[in-house]
């Protein structure tokens, strides 16, 4: 949480009559880790403040969230490294800041806490217009031209204003800037001809031109946390949503930069989660997609997406709580993506067995994204 508190959450208005959604709080109350209790009764349930102030202490009690703050440094970074994600979920060697940070926010921390009122600074540094490659971290070895130190540190600079617009500093004018240059680009590249035709064929496969410019999973996660601004650039939104409902191209995100093909894995060229298929293979990052587009107010918009939550509602039992629609395995993924938001529950003993608490994480997210779409939130 942030530290205008949850009071000042901005959530859509309430949807149309009839549209209401059961939430387990009384199982997520018995099951779940504090973290998620602290969040369900914030932004899901919306308790009394009185109430709310008396579980304040949920997410600084629990063990991983201590574990990860206590491992950065005293300059306020982790690892001195700005990107890294740890291949496990409860791994946190090697984790890079701006992962760490939106973990920590995601644990219900509040900004002002210690660990990330130290982290910020670096943060805002990141987010200045400039091509300093003494600010690369572990993307400096990689750059070995003005060229990549550039597009370096343009990566840098979306991620460092996705975790601090994640962190509320919406009204901040140095991350408002930033918002402003990076929707700028975005919005000058989906104008283009280039948009439409973004690929070269460079031997027998075809690549992304060198100017593309499309969206990024931190542009995005950006914009979803800045409704405010999103109101001002509704235009530019728009073209967004076209763009990244779009049928995803089957050519993969490689992008032509001087003489050389990189991947571009963060970049959005389209739909994420096309069909139920997409949904079943990595559940993780399915409620990853479907939140960020409900934050930016895309999802109810989009018939296919809507499909795909309420197959979410639809798998969960009598009292609210969800389960596999097939199988009994616990959600997992190997999406770098989602490592900031899930598992939120602690299975750092080993593989997530199946036990009440392996469910809470899917319950949680199907109750925020409700919320977020605005439904009118029966709490049992």
């Amino acid at each position: 949480m942030t530290a205008s508190g949850p009071a000042d959450l901005i959530f859509p208005p309430p949807a149309a009559s009839g549209e209401t959604m059961t939430y387990p709080l009384g199982w997520i109350l018995d099951n779940a880790c504090g973290p998620v209790k602290y969040r369900s009764a914030c932004e899901i349930a919306r308790l009394s403040d009185s109430t709310i102030r008396e579980m304040e202490w949920l997410p600084y009690a629990f063990r991983p969230a201590i574990r990860l703050a206590l491992s950065q440094n005293v300059d306020g970074i982790w690892n001195q490294s700005m990107l890294n994600v740890p291949r496990q979920p409860s791994d946190f060697s090697g984790v890079g800041t701006i992962p760490a940070v939106r973990r920590l926010l995601e644990y219900g921390w509040d900004r002002e806490s210690p660990p990330l009122a130290h982290a910020r600074r670096a943060l805002f540094r990141l987010l200045a217009e400039d091509n300093d490659p003494a600010y690369l971290y572990e993307l400096g070895p990689k750059a070995k031209d003005d060229d990549s130190v550039r597009r370096g540190r343009m990566q840098l600079r979306e991620a460092a204003a996705a975790a601090l617009a994640q962190a509320g500093y919406e009204s901040d004018p140095r991350l408002r800037g930033a918002a402003r240059r990076i929707m700028e680009r975005i919005d000058n590249y989906l104008s283009s001809p280039l948009a439409e035709k973004p690929w070269k064929r460079v031997g027998n496969v075809h690549v992304l031109a060198a100017e593309a410019s499309p969206p990024t999973f931190n542009a995005l996660a950006m914009l979803a946390h800045m409704p405010i601004f999103r109101n001002e650039n509704y235009t530019e939104m728009e073209r967004v949503y076209a763009y990244i409902a779009q049928p995803h191209p089957r050519q993969d995100s490689t992008q032509m930069v001087g003489n050389k093909m990189i991947d571009q894995p963060h970049f959005v060229l389209g739909d994420r989660l096309p069909h139920r298929n997409a949904v079943e293979d990595d559940v993780p990052f399915a409620l990853m997609w479907l939140e960020t587009m409900a934050r930016l107010g895309f999802l109810r918009r989009n018939e296919n997406w809507m499909k795909m939550f309420e197959r979410f509602e639809d798998d969960r039992d009598r009292t609210g709580v969800w389960h596999p629609h097939k199988g009994s395995s616990v959600p997992a993924t190997t999406n770098s993506r989602v490592w900031p938001t899930f598992p939120l529950e602690d299975f750092s003993g080993g593989a997530p067995k199946v036990t009440a608490d392996a469910w809470a994480d899917v319950t949680f997210r199907i109750g925020l994204i409700g919320k977020l779409l605005g439904r009118e939130i029966k709490v049992i």
